[in-house]
């Protein structure tokens, strides 16, 4: 009993050494955890109120202020327990070149990443065509570009693969033009079908003097002669005004009586005797 007393009263000050080690050890990772995310938090919404930043970057620099900051709680944690950091990080970079060489698809999506932060070919928000895909940026990160069809699915794109292809950037431009071809019966008034197309585009105020609006024969179809219409506007306003113009030409083609004409073919019949 006298040799238990005796191990108790040894390990006594052991457990209130190493006990206020932990409890502080703990804290500091408590501590560190909301500082980084309650700095983080201010970084993102600094940056978002000043005109000097651009949402892309946004998220990820509040991110990798948050990454910094815990990394840091991590480091003063250990060096609370006697670890010598400055050997620990040495590991670490031989370990992270090891990981680095085995995980080179993944660094090639990182240095896709800052080229399209930093080159910036489209920003959050944009409305893009990525090879095949088209769609609504979201997101731009270190590894993947996420963003959003036009039908609202979710698509999230390794950067590498953004990088490697080619990037068509519809909301780069503030104005945009709007190519419509509209086609009428060979035996109505061309002028008179041209003239009333330059009247519907200058009825509607979307449509941009500068550059002046082409309105020209384009071609002649096998029913149809093709008249080629060209007007500017702003990028916003290129989809609504096609829709408008689209509907308004046909009803003043029905006022006017020029028609749309059918597909049709001439078909010759030859009889052998």
């Amino acid at each position: 009993m006298d040799d238990i007393n005796s191990y108790s009263e040894q390990l006594q000050p052991l457990f209130v050494e190493y006990g206020m080690q932990v409890i502080g050890a703990v804290a500091i990772l408590i501590i560190g955890f909301i500082v980084a995310k309650w700095v983080s938090g201010r970084v993102v919404r600094y940056m978002r109120k000043s005109e000097r930043f651009d949402d892309t970057v946004t998220p990820l620099i509040g991110k990798t202020v948050k990454i910094i900051i815990i990394a840091v709680t991590i480091l003063a944690v250990l060096n609370k327990f006697g670890v010598e950091t400055a050997s620990l990080i040495a590991v670490l970079g031989t370990v992270g070149l090891a990981i680095g060489l085995a995980l080179q698809g993944t660094l090639s999506n990182i240095a896709s990443g800052i080229m399209l932060l930093v080159l910036r070919p489209f920003s959050v928000g944009d409305t893009v065509d990525i090879g095949s895909t088209s769609g609504v940026v979201d997101e731009i990160g270190l590894f993947v570009t996420e963003m959003h069809t036009f039908d609202n699915i979710g698509v999230t794109m390794p950067n590498s693969k953004v990088w490697g292809t080619e990037i068509k950037n519809y909301s780069q431009n503030d104005k945009r033009r709007v190519d419509m071809e509209i086609g009428i019966a060979y035996d109505d008034d061309m002028d008179k079908a041209m003239e009333i197309i330059k009247e519907v585009l200058a009825a509607d105020d979307r449509v941009l003097s500068d550059p002046e609006p082409l309105v020209a024969i384009g071609g002649l179809g096998d029913s149809a002669v093709v008249i080629r219409v060209r007007p500017w506007t702003e990028t916003a306003n290129v989809w609504p005004l096609r829709y408008a113009l689209t509907k308004r030409i046909k009803e003043r083609f029905d006022e006017e009586d020029i028609s749309f004409p059918f597909p049709q073919r001439d078909v010759h019949v030859f009889q052998e005797s």
